[in-house]
């Protein structure tokens, strides 16, 4: 049996303010043409399917005609709710659409029960467990003594009523002790959302959502497949892919993963404004990919960012690196006490947020404009 693992779609997600909907789209469209060339026998998207619990209506179209296209491919689709969706919203209808083959995860409510799929080595049966926090899996079993994540997920699974004697997968999304975040994961203080891999002992393949970064976790078939698109620059040197996912006989398991490319890459440079906007540099190069520039001049460039989008159209974020900001200068707390005048107090402003004072020119020219305001 073929199954195909996406997780973490975050559709509607904005990055840096800049709308993914379009780079989301072209990235669907390329997973459904891997779908027409390795003719799994299912899909599994494991959480986060949106990136708010009230989607847009933008990524609502999207997913139904992810759905949509899946269904008209004859695909048996595996869904479950991640920490940002609405579980409730995500499956409206669900009974309803269920009969396209396209099984999405309810309201936890303690009954999980293995949806059977059958190959020429006989049943395998997929749990769909969505996102749950100790207080949902508390509500349902108040008699079980549940502090932590691991607990939650544990209790969970422990009324399953799993078979061992057949193949299973469960379908889950949460952090897994071990896995390595990137910055656009919401990340609990001290690792309280950890959850032991131990607890997954019963399953012959673990399809996780969460983690951005393709990665296993412990044994091979305990994975992360990662999120379709870089979401953070902090996922600038990760390859993006599918997980292909294809169970022989009880116990035998093959991983490998499809490569995805996308519309448009997230990459990072570094120089002085002069060598950023050197034709010799950047000719060639994709400049419409969406760019982290990190400028080492120790004087700022004058609307820098405004400029450098003429070159790189989808610059996203401008920072410097230079003695000043290396300085990490802290400025004092203004005495309450002290009647500063205006241009005094725009002074100590600038200097707090730029970590250098203001010089003369500038100081001159906002003398200027205030006695003008001031005056009307």
């Amino acid at each position: 049996m073929k199954l195909i693992h996406l997780s973490d779609l975050h559709l509607g997600k904005r990055v840096n303010e800049f709308s993914m909907v379009e780079d989301q789209r072209y990235i669907l469209k390329q997973i459904l043409k891997i779908m027409d060339e390795e003719q799994p026998d299912g899909v599994i998207i494991a959480g986060d399917v949106y990136d708010k619990s009230i989607p847009s209506v933008e990524a609502v179209e999207l997913f139904d005609m992810f759905l949509g296209s899946l269904a008209d491919r004859k695909l048996q689709v595996f869904v479950i709710s991640g920490n940002h969706d609405s579980a409730e919203r995500l499956a409206f209808a669900s009974g309803l659409i269920e009969r396209s083959g396209i099984h999405i995860s309810p309201v936890y409510d303690g009954q999980v029960s293995g949806i059977e799929m059958q190959d020429a080595y006989g049943p395998v049966k997929i749990y769909l467990l969505p996102f749950v926090k100790p207080s949902h899996v508390r509500n349902v079993f108040p008699q079980e003594e549940i502090v932590s994540y691991t607990d939650a997920v544990q209790v969970a699974i422990n009324h399953m009523d799993v078979d061992t004697g057949v193949r299973n997968i469960l379908v889950t999304h949460q952090f897994v002790t071990g896995a390595e975040r990137s910055d656009s994961e919401e990340i609990s203080v001290g690792g309280s959302d950890n959850v032991d891999a131990s607890v997954f002992a019963a399953f012959d393949y673990v399809a996780l959502g969460h983690i951005h970064g393709p990665q296993r976790i412990g044994r091979d078939t305990i994975r992360y497949c990662g999120t379709p698109l870089k979401y953070s620059f902090s996922e600038a040197r990760h390859q993006k892919s599918v997980t292909v996912v294809e169970l022989q006989q009880k116990g035998s398991v093959l991983l490998r993963t499809v490569e995805l490319q996308p519309r448009h890459d997230m990459r990072e440079l570094r120089g002085t404004y002069h060598e950023l906007t050197s034709r010799e540099n950047y000719e060639g190069t994709a400049v419409d990919d969406y760019i982290h520039i990190t400028l080492t001049d120790e004087e700022d460039e004058p609307d820098a960012i405004a400029k450098l989008r003429t070159i790189y159209p989808n610059l996203m974020k401008l920072d410097y690196d230079n003695k000043r900001t290396r300085a990490g200068m802290v400025i004092g707390e203004v005495n309450e006490t002290k009647r500063c005048s205006p241009i005094e107090l725009l002074q100590e402003f600038y200097e707090l947020q730029n970590n250098q004072p203001m010089n003369e020119a500038q100081v001159s020219f906002a003398s200027s404009l205030i006695a003008k305001i001031w005056e009307g």
